[in-house]
C-alpha cells in the first residue's frame, strides 16, 4: 500500500545468493499453468464476517450458487468504464448501486470527539477520539441479532490507518512553524486501528459516536508481546513515560514483553474466534538517527538487521525521531524490533490489551488470511510487501476448536512458520524456519551466525525477529511484492485449500545486472535484481498479477503444494514494447476484451458467496503506464473462470483499499486512501476535493462534509433493489 508521500517499496532499501529457479524454467510443463476448473475446491472455513463470541456459532452460510464443485459465481452488474485522467474525482459504482460516505478522517468515533473542522487545527488529543488518516484494511464484526443470528444492521467496523500525509494532516504542513512534539503526537495518534460502532437505521448507515466500543489503537498504545520472541534481549528497549509533554526515559529497560504502539497498519486479517489481526508493514520509515548514522550494537548483528529491514538514518521523511527519543535509533537501537508483527485485537473488549504475536514472524506484513482444513488444523498466510521478498504461512501446533472459541486464544503463540519456494514444475515447498532447518549450504539454522544462541529457544526467537534473514538462508523464492492473501471459500462442494496472493509489481525483476538475496541476510531491503523465474515470469513487471496455490492433501499442514498464475495483469492497448519475457497486455479474462484491464493488484478478498474482489494501487493519477487504465479501481472476478469486471473507480490520486460485507451481503464497506495525494500544505485541494466534492453530507444524511482538504475515508455501497452486492 502506498501513496506519493508514503514509501512505495520501489526505493532500494534487498544483495542472498539463493539459487534462482530461472535455471530450471525450461523444464516447466506449460500444461500445469492452470488448475483444472470445476474440480473440488477450498477447505477454507467461511467465517461469515467475523462475529462476537456469543453470535459466532450461528453464522449464516453462503447461499448455494451452483451444483458442481467450484461452480462459477454470478456477477450480475454492468461493469463501469475506467476513470481516465484527469478523472471525475468521484467514487463511481455500477448502475443500480448507490455509494455514500460512511466515515472519513477526523470524524469522531468515540465519546467526546468533535466534528472535523476542515482546517486540520485538531489537536493530538482530539485526533485520538477520531477516525485516523489514511484508511486501509477493514472488517465488519456483526453483533448478535434478536434471532440469535449475526445482525446485518449493527456491528463493529474495525479498520486500519496505514500512514499520514503530513502536509494535509497539519494546518501549516510538516515544516511550517517547525516540526514539534505536538505534531509528532498528532501524527502518531492518526496511525493505528479504528474500532467504531456502525448502525443502519431507516436504510441509512451511521457511526454511533457515543458507543462504548469506540476505540483507537495508535502508535503510543500499550501492547503485550507474546510467543517465542517475547523476552529476548533484542526485544528489550529503553522504558519511557509517554505523554503529550514528551517521552521521558525512566532509566530502566523493558523486559522484552511489552511495547508501545502499532504503526503502518496496512491490511489485516481475522480469526475464527472473533478477533482482528492488524499487520505492521513499512514500520522502518518512522525511525531515524539523531547522529546521522545507524548503530551496530549488542550481538554485533544490528547493522545487518537494520540493512535487511530498511532502517536508515533519515527514514521516510517522518520527523518523529527528532522530537521523540523513542524513535531515535541512536539512543534506542532495539525499538525497531518491536514492530513488523501481526497484532491481535479483541474488538468487543475495549479494555483488552493488543497482543503482538511473534510466532508469525517479523516482516512487512501486508495482510494475513486464515484457513481451517477438514482436520481442524489452522494456518495463517501472509506476504512480505517488498520487492524480492517472500510468502509465508504459520501452522498452529494446536487444532481449532469451534465449540470453545475462548480455548483458541493462544493458538497464535505455538506452531511452525514456513516460507514458500515455488518450483518451475508448478509445484512448491514450504520451508520450515526452525532451529534444525538447513540453510542452502546444509547448515542448521542453530549453527548459522545470524541465529546461534544458548539454546533452541533463543535460536527460534532470533529466527522470528530476523525472519527475512532466515528466509534468505533457506532459499525461498523471491517474489514481486507479495501483498494481500485470500482463501477461496468452501461452498458448492469446493474442498481444496486454495490460497491467492497479489504480486503488485517489481521494476527490478530482470532489469540491470542480475543479483539475488544473499543467504547470509546482508542484502539491503529491495535492492536485488533477480532474473525472471517461473513464479515471476515478467521482466520490469509493471502491472503485476495474482498467484495461487493448492495445498497437497487438502491440508494446511502440508509441506508441498501446486501453483499457477490466476492472472497476469496488464493493458491490452499498451504501446510498450514487449520485453523477451513480457506481454504487457496481460491475460485478463473479460468481455468485451480489454474492458476490465487493471494493474498493480493489491487488495484481495473473497466474499462468502465465492466472488473474488481485487483492489488496485498504481500509485498515481492514471498517467504514464496507467493512462489507459485510469484511476485506481476495484474489480470482481470469478475464481472458476477468471472472468473479471470493474465494479468501482476511485477519486483522483487515491488507492482503493479495504473491503468487507455485512453478513447478509447487502451492504459493502470500501476504503478510499489518500485522495489528492501529494498536495502541498498551501494548496491541499490542488488535485482532489473528495469526499466533499462528491457529497454534501455523510451517509447518515445529516453530518456535513466540510471543505478544506481531501480526506481518506470509507464508503458504504448498497444495491438499489436491496439485493446482494455483486449478484
Amino acid at each position: 500500500m502506498k501513496g506519493l508521500t508514503h514509501p512505495n517499496n520501489d526505493r532500494t532499501l534487498n544483495p542472498s545468493d539463493n539459487e534462482s529457479i530461472f535455471d530450471v524454467l525450461q523444464r516447466a510443463d506449460p500444461s500445469r499453468r492452470r488448475f483444472m476448473q470445476g474440480t473440488a475446491g477450498s477447505a477454507a472455513l467461511v467465517a461469515a464476517g467475523g462475529l462476537s463470541l456469543s453470535g459466532f456459532m450461528s453464522a449464516v452460510e453462503a447461499a448455494p450458487l451452483g451444483k458442481a464443485p467450484g461452480a462459477s459465481v454470478p456477477m450480475g452488474f454492468t461493469a463501469v468504464p475506467p476513470d481516465l485522467f484527469p478523472g471525475t474525482d468521484q467514487v463511481t459504482v455500477p448502475a443500480g448501486y448507490t455509494a455514500q460516505l460512511f466515515v472519513a478522517w477526523g470524524d469522531p468515533i468515540m465519546p467526546g470527539g468533535v466534528p472535523f473542522s476542515g482546517t486540520a487545527q485538531e489537536t493530538a488529543a482530539q485526533q485520538r477520539l477520531a477516525y485516523g488518516h489514511h484508511t486501509d484494511g477493514m472488517h465488519f464484526f456483526p453483533f448478535t441479532g434478536r434471532d440469535g443470528k449475526p445482525a446485518s444492521d449493527r456491528g463493529l467496523l474495525v479498520a486500519n490507518t496505514e500512514y499520514t500525509h503530513e502536509n494535509i494532516l497539519f494546518a501549516d504542513g510538516q515544516v511550517g512553524n517547525g516540526y514539534t512534539l505536538a505534531k509528532a503526537r498528532k501524527s502518531q495518534a492518526a496511525h493505528g486501528v479504528n474500532v467504531l460502532e456502525a448502525r443502519r437505521v431507516g436504510g441509512r448507515w451511521t457511526v454511533l459516536r457515543n458507543s462504548p466500543y469506540g476505540r483507537r489503537v495508535d502508535a503510543n498504545t500499550f501492547t503485550r508481546i507474546s510467543g517465542p520472541a517475547a523476552g529476548h534481549a533484542l526485544m528489550k528497549v529503553k522504558e519511557f513515560h509517554i505523554s503529550d509533554k514528551g517521552s521521558v526515559p525512566t532509566g530502566a529497560e523493558t523486559d522484552g514483553r511489552v511495547a508501545y504502539g502499532t504503526a503502518n497498519n496496512c491490511a489485516h486479517g481475522i480469526t475464527p474466534w472473533g478477533t482482528y489481526l492488524t499487520c505492521e508493514e513499512n514500520f522502518n520509515g518512522y525511525f531515524g538517527s539523531s547522529t546521522g548514522a545507524v548503530p551496530g550494537v549488542a550481538d554485533g548483528q544490528t547493522g545487518k538487521l537494520y540493512n535487511r529491514y530498511g532502517i536508515t538514518a533519515g527514514g521516510f521523511g517522518y520527523r518523529w525521531h527528532t522530537v521523540d527519543p523513542r524513535w531515535d535509533v541512536a539512543g534506542n537501537p532495539n525499538e525497531p524490533n518491536l514492530f513488523g508483527w501481526i497484532v491481535e485485537i479483541d474488538p468487543f473488549n475495549p479494555n483488552a490489551t493488543p497482543i503482538k504475536r511473534t510466532a508469525l514472524g517479523r516482516i512487512k506484513h501486508e495482510s494475513v488470511q486464515y484457513v481451517v482444513d477438514d482436520a481442524s488444523r489452522i494456518a495463517f498466510y501472509t506476504g512480505d510487501d517488498e520487492r524480492n521478498d517472500y510468502i509465508y504461512k504459520f501452522v498452529a501446533a494446536g487444532s481449532y476448536n469451534p465449540r470453545n472459541l475462548a480455548a483458541n486464544r493462544n493458538l497464535l503463540d505455538d506452531g511452525v512458520l514456513y516460507v514458500a519456494r515455488f518450483d518451475a514444475d508448478y509445484t512448491g515447498r514450504w520451508l520450515p524456519l526452525t532451529p534444525d532447518s538447513l540453510d542452502v549450504n546444509g547448515v542448521a539454522l542453530r549453527e548459522h551466525p545470524n541465529f546461534a544462541g544458548a539454546d533452541d529457544a533463543e535460536v527460534l526467537a532470533k529466527i522470528l525477529i530476523k525472519t527475512r534473514m532466515a528466509a534468505d538462508a533457506v532459499g525461498a523464492t523471491m517474489m514481486d511484492r507479495p501483498e494481500w492473501t485470500g482463501a477461496r471459500p468452501r461452498i458448492n462442494g469446493f474442498r481444496e485449500v486454495e490460497v491467492y496472493c497479489t504480486l503488485t509489481n517489481n521494476n527490478r525483476r530482470g532489469t540491470g545486472t542480475p543479483s539475488v538475496n544473499n543467504p547470509d541476510g546482508s542484502t539491503t531491503a529491495g535492492a536485488a535484481r533477480p532474473p525472471v523465474d517461473a513464479a515471476n515470469p515478467r521482466e520490469n513487471n509493471v502491472y503485476g498479477g495474482i498467484i495461487r496455490w493448492r495445498e497437497d492433501g487438502r491440508s494446511v499442514a502440508a509441506t508441498s503444494f501446486t501453483w499457477d498464475h490466476f492472472v497476469e495483469a496488464g493493458d491490452t492497448r499498451t504501446t510498450k514494447a514487449p520485453l523477451p519475457s513480457n506481454d504487457f497486455r496481460g491475460n485478463i479474462v473479460d468481455d468485451p476484451d480489454g474492458s476490465a484491464d487493471f494493474g498493480a493488484p493489491d487488495g484481495l478478498w473473497f466474499d462468502d458467496f465465492g466472488r473474488l474482489w481485487i483492489q488496485t494501487d498504481q500509485g498515481g493519477n492514471g498517467t504514464g503506464d496507467f493512462a489507459n487504465l485510469g484511476m485506481d479501481a476495484m474489480l470482481c472476478a470469478d475464481p472458476a473462470t477468471g472472468l473479471t469486471r470493474r465494479f468501482l473507480t476511485g477519486p483522483t490520486g487515491c488507492e482503493v483499499t479495504g473491503v468487507t460485507l455485512t453478513p447478509d451481503g447487502r451492504s459493502m464497506f470500501v476504503g478510499i486512501q489518500h485522495p489528492g495525494d501529494g498536495a502541498a500544505a498551501d494548496n491541499p485541494e490542488a488535485t482532489s476535493r473528495w469526499p466533499h466534492g462528491q457529497w454534501a453530507v455523510a451517509s447518515d444524511g445529516v453530518t456535513p462534509l466540510n471543505p478544506g482538504r481531501p480526506r481518506s475515508g470509507v464508503v458504504v455501497i448498497t444495491k438499489d433493489d436491496g439485493g446482494v452486492i455483486g449478484s
